[in-house]
């Protein structure tokens, strides 16, 4: 039987890969930018023919994970030119099959599959079997999703989570929040927690303190923070911090029995940071509910191809449509 395609698609690049009958790891993964293509369907075509899965080898079926909403027909990406109505596209790869999902909901489908070698633990507990999956990641944006082990598969349960507004716990977040509110008429939690809310953090603690920033990007506020820079260590450390209050709430949102899973691109290259900061104690910190939390295992995710585990998964995953 002919592998089926798989993809897991942001702004900036298409990774694309296959993924045999029966399997859910990739192969032939390739990485390519969007901007090289007009759109999703010559990017296809190109990745194919690089693999050498055209005409009789060419897929039959298809999952593509989309960083933009998808349940409508036409699906119009949020952060590159790339639009397309979905019947064209089965039209134009002559696909019996396809499947096109958001990209968080890849990564919820993913984290079942991922090995236990690529979770990096922040918090121990005890996982319940028959319960949601929290799965959160601050990147671009912060994407909140669930996974739910349903009796004959993985039942995604998107949200747009990422969009409940920032509840300040202290003064220090109260006047952060004051700040931020001279710039935005809302402050979302994915207004901070994302790389531009790391910089802006990192801004309006300059802001508090009457200096001017000295770091324009998130990267510089990082390094700055890994060279001890007191208000960058400040500003990453917060980011932490408030990270644990969002994964907290959405856990007791969600009943997140199963764990919670913290992806994307920003979290793996803080993994030492994470026993410095106050994630854990903000995760706990529920009045209350704080006994529920604390007994919650939370791990990062450093698996490179989780969104392509997902799209694997989703492709004759019955829950997915």
């Amino acid at each position: 039987m002919r592998p089926a395609l798989i993809g897991d698609i942001g702004g900036t690049n298409a990774r694309l890969a296959l993924v045999s009958p029966g399997e859910v790891t990739p192969h032939d993964i390739l990485n390519l930018p969007c901007a090289d293509y007009p759109g999703v369907v010559e990017a296809v075509q190109d990745y194919l023919s690089r693999v050498g899965a055209t005409g009789e080898n060419a897929p039959q079926e298809a999952c593509l994970a989309f960083a933009c909403p998808v349940h409508n027909e036409r699906v119009k990406m949020t952060n590159n030119h790339w639009d397309f109505l979905k019947r064209e596209v089965q039209q134009a790869l002559n696909l019996s099959l396809f499947k096109v999902i958001n990209d968080f909901t890849a990564q919820a489908l993913g984290v079942p599959h991922v090995a236990a070698s690529d979770l990096v633990e922040v918090q121990p507990g005890q996982t319940q079997a028959h319960s949601t999956r929290l799965i959160i990641g601050p990147g671009t944006g912060l994407g909140v999703a669930g996974v739910f082990p349903g009796q004959h598969a993985w039942i995604p349960l998107p949200t747009e989570g990422g969009h409940v507004t920032f509840a300040p716990t202290d003064s220090t977040e109260v006047a952060l929040l004051n700040v931020f509110l001279q710039h935005h008429k809302r402050v979302s939690v994915e207004r901070i927690l994302c790389g531009q809310g790391l910089l802006e953090l990192y801004q309006a603690h300059c802001r508090l303190e009457g200096v001017e920033p000295r770091f324009s990007t998130p990267a510089e506020v990082t390094t700055a923070a890994n060279q001890g820079d007191s208000l960058a260590t400040a500003a990453l450390l917060r980011f932490l911090k408030i990270l644990g209050d969002v994964c907290g709430d959405a856990t007791l949102t969600m009943g997140a029995r199963g764990g919670v899973y913290l992806c994307g691109g920003i979290l793996p290259r803080l993994l030492e940071w994470l026993p410095k900061s106050e994630l854990r104690a903000a995760f706990v910190n529920k009045g209350r509910m704080g006994a529920y939390n604390a007994d919650i295992p939370i791990w990062v995710v450093t698996a490179p191809w989780t969104g392509l585990l997902g799209a694997a998964e989703a492709l004759h995953n019955e829950e997915v449509f």
